[in-house]
């Protein structure tokens, strides 16, 4: 388990974070999101001790040092391979310096190129694989160890969906071996279907925080969406709703400043006759994260 408590960091007068606390269970995903600038990296970078800071960070109850990393994976935002190097002994390299021996990197390498499907040999040129072959590379880097702690700092940057599903299904898999993962994204969509908790950033302070269940309910179901022939005008002059539109799907989406509006509204829209859709929910991640960077839905 990892536990931050109190984590405050400053650069020079600039204070970047303000007192973060959270923890990230064995088996458990954890979304940290915030628009840029919000201390994402810098909470990466002191979990990683990288930085001097103020606060107290532990892993399975030990502070980070030189003996814990060989427990830890983190893929930075930033890429750092080296294109001149080959396949081989670009991952022989970094993997030897968690400790892997190089009989194990060899019958490991060519199993987890066939896992990610990275199209090369390990005799080719870093510089001759394709930006998404290289990414899958430093993932391997990342994961070949089988750390406790994972640290995936914006890791479908770049992907296609195709590509972006595959590491999804690993990252699964690491959850399943019981790792802690905690990963950055800009993409909503992501963190609602990866992760089973939530650290939501503003300006270095949390904003939001718990798991992605709680968090959505604690807004309401204020969301319904709808199968009704009424106009936008008709929708939206309906006791408690506050705004009605398409949905690409072509239902109407109603958003309501009450939950307990849903039955009448049910009653009202329904008058006792079938309708193919009527489903109340709470807002999405998206719709959290845009409200809570001060976005009007």
């Amino acid at each position: 388990m990892l536990e931050v408590s109190g984590l405050k960091k400053s650069f020079g007068k600039k204070a970047v974070l303000h007192g973060i606390d959270f923890q990230a269970g064995k088996g458990r995903i954890v979304g940290l999101v915030g628009k840029n600038g919000a201390g994402k990296t810098t909470i990466f970078h002191s979990i990683l001790n990288f930085l001097d800071y103020e606060g107290e960070i532990r892993l399975d109850g030990e502070a980070i040092s030189q003996q814990t990393y060989e427990k830890i994976g983190y893929l930075p935002e930033e890429r750092s391979l080296m294109p001149k190097l080959t396949v081989y002994n670009q991952v022989h390299y970094l993997a030897s310096l968690k400790g892997l021996s190089t009989s194990y990197i060899k019958e490991q390498l060519p199993l987890w190129m066939a896992k990610l499907q990275v199209k090369g040999n390990p005799t080719d040129k870093i510089k001759s694989l394709s930006k998404g072959n290289q990414q899958k590379i430093q993932l391997m880097i990342t994961l070949m160890h089988q750390p406790d702690l994972i640290i995936l700092d914006e890791p479908f940057s770049g992907l296609d969906p195709v590509n972006t599903e595959l590491l999804k299904q690993v990252i699964f898999e690491e959850k399943k071996r019981g790792a802690t993962i905690i990963f950055s994204d800009h993409v909503m969509t992501n963190v609602e279907e990866l992760c089973d908790d939530i650290l939501m950033i503003r300006d270095g302070e949390v904003v939001v925080s718990g798991t992605i269940e709680d968090v959505r309910n604690s807004y309401g179901k204020t969301r319904i969406f709808v199968a009704s022939d009424k106009s936008q005008e008709e929708l939206e002059a309906l006791p408690h709703v506050v705004k009605a539109s398409r949905t690409k799907k072509g239902t109407w989406r109603l958003v309501i400043d009450d939950e307990a509006a849903g039955p009448a509204l049910f009653d009202l829209l329904t008058q006792g006759q079938y309708v193919a859709t009527f489903d109340q929910q709470a807002p999405t991640i998206d719709e959290i994260f845009k409200l809570e960077s001060g976005v009007a839905l």
